[in-house]
């Protein structure tokens, strides 16, 4: 049987067709219901039972094989009869295809971890599952600090340890805890918090927290590397100004505005008639946290600074509604084709 079978195959592989007439006498021959292949289908019931699974793949590749070559033949003398024409009208204007493009989101993220990488700033990443630890404790944020009360944290569990992070400085202890100094990094990525959903805050959104440790990094540091963002994200002309403020991981803290890039700082509804807009918060990290991460805090410092990307793109494409960039509305989305 098995010896019928590659007979027929070397047949089949030999065969060279003359015309479309030729082809058919040949499907005839071999495909047909009193054909070659339909009689060794019929010879495969008394195929012993320990070889009817390797005669039967033989006997079905057989089949395809001889069909395979039969429409490659009549395919080959229709062209042929044709004039050696195609069947398709070439003529025909193209089927256009809609052009894609990237999230706002992902085009604002990509330019900041851009600028910064030209600074020395490296990627770093970590999971959006955390303990605790490098949540909130190693963060100079005990159990019983202030600071927890302004996130709404979600838990997964009923272990109070295991939570959804509230923000990429996670990232950064997991960085100090591996990495000795001259550390320089930036961590983009999504967090959580559960806070009701409106047009300016969600239960999940998008960060980009920085950090340099080094010896003798100042804060005079820290407004230089946040002066020269600014500007490349929202043009030479942009101007910066510090405001004191509180963060539980820096000492001292601040948090920085930029003049409003649509009036140019005299005044609009988009700053509300201040000339300034609030875009992140920043400060120097607090000696502790560095002895938290194993770091010597006589000999190192560093800053820090946080800032939301939905926060950036709004005030860079003029998005007033912070749902939009959640909803995968085609027509928001498509008015981004043109700057990928």
């Amino acid at each position: 049987m098995k010896n019928k079978i590659e007979e027929l195959l070397n047949e089949i592989e030999a065969f060279a067709a003359e015309s479309s007439e030729s082809v058919e006498e040949f499907r005839i021959k071999i495909l047909s219901k009193k054909g070659k292949v339909t009689e060794l289908f019929a010879e495969f019931k008394s195929v012993a039972p320990e070889m009817r699974k390797e005669v039967g793949e033989m006997l079905n590749e057989l089949k395809n094989k001889a069909q395979e070559k039969v429409n490659v033949l009549k395919e080959k003398f229709k062209y042929k009869e044709e004039g050696g024409k195609s069947s398709l009208d070439l003529t025909l204007p193209a089927e256009l295809v809609a052009m894609g493009s990237r999230h706002p989101l992902s085009i604002v993220r990509n330019q900041i971890v851009d600028i910064f990488s030209r600074i020395g700033f490296t990627i770093s990443d970590g999971p959006e599952i955390e303990d605790d630890w490098h949540n909130f404790t190693a963060l100079n944020t005990p159990a019983d600090h202030p600071a927890r009360d302004m996130q709404d944290t979600f838990y997964l569990s009923e272990n109070p340890d295991i939570v959804l992070r509230t923000q990429t400085s996670s990232v950064q202890v997991h960085v100090m805890e591996n990495t000795k100094p001259p550390i320089r990094t930036i961590s983009p990525g999504r967090v959580y918090r559960n806070e009701a959903i409106s047009a300016r805050a969600h239960c999940q959104f998008h960060q980009v927290e920085g950090l340099y440790i080094d010896k003798g990094v100042s804060f005079a540091d820290l407004k230089q590397a946040l002066l020269y963002f600014s500007k490349e994200m929202f043009g030479e002309e942009t101007k910066i100004r510090l405001r004191p403020s509180f963060f539980p991981f820096t000492e001292i803290s601040a948090e920085m505005d930029i003049s409003c890039p649509f009036c140019k700082g005299n005044g609009c509804n988009i700053c509300k008639g201040a000339g300034w807009v609030e875009i992140l918060g920043c400060g120097l990290v607090d000696p502790a946290v560095l002895e938290n991460c194993k770091i010597d805090s006589k000999i190192y410092s560093g800053f820090a600074f946080g800032m939301g990307i939905e926060r950036i793109t709004m005030l860079k494409y003029q998005v007033k509604d912070l749902r939009l960039f959640f909803e995968n509305d085609l027509r928001f989305l498509k008015q981004f084709n043109a700057v990928i």
